[in-house]
């Protein structure tokens, strides 16, 4: 089996892990970070974004092996404690979630375009989010909490 060292929500781990095992796998099941949701498999939800190496990945479709020596970041590493980080705050100011099983990855997706585009469009909003379904909220309260985080809406 190899042995992978990485980073995870700034902790060092190294661990031998088997050369088929799922990243989405390696944080849920061996490192018990249950926010990176796992809803299709085939990423094509975007249920189980994170960000490796500063940049957006859905972690069903990335294997653990993969991110050797990488910085992987999950919903869990984006708070500082009970302070949430903005996304996550504009995200609970303008209710953008229901059910809450997408808004892991949709967080994720939206620091991941807010980092490369600070102040986007909603066209751009949407476009950046499209790789992430949500089946309950018809998207809206999500974009505007894309629109507060970047200070668009006050």
């Amino acid at each position: 089996m190899p042995e992978i060292a990485v980073e995870i929500n700034g902790r060092s781990i190294k661990r031998h892990v088997e050369a088929n095992l799922l990243l989405a796998d390696l944080l849920r099941r061996d490192m018990g970070l249950t926010g990176t949701h796992v809803g299709c498999d085939t990423a094509q939800c975007g249920a189980c974004t994170v960000h490796i190496d500063g940049n957006a990945a859905k972690a069903c479709n990335v294997f653990a092996v993969q991110v050797d020596g990488a910085n992987v970041t999950t919903i869990e590493g984006l708070s500082k404690g009970a302070d949430l980080h903005p996304v996550q705050a504009a995200f609970k100011e303008a209710h953008g979630l229901q059910c809450g099983f997408c808004t892991p990855g949709m967080v994720m997706a939206a620091v991941d375009l807010l980092t490369k585009n600070p102040s986007p469009t909603e066209a751009e909003i949407r476009a950046g989010l499209k790789g992430n379904i949500c089946r309950c909220t018809g998207y809206h309260n999500i974009v505007k909490a894309v629109q507060i985080a970047s200070g668009q809406i006050v």
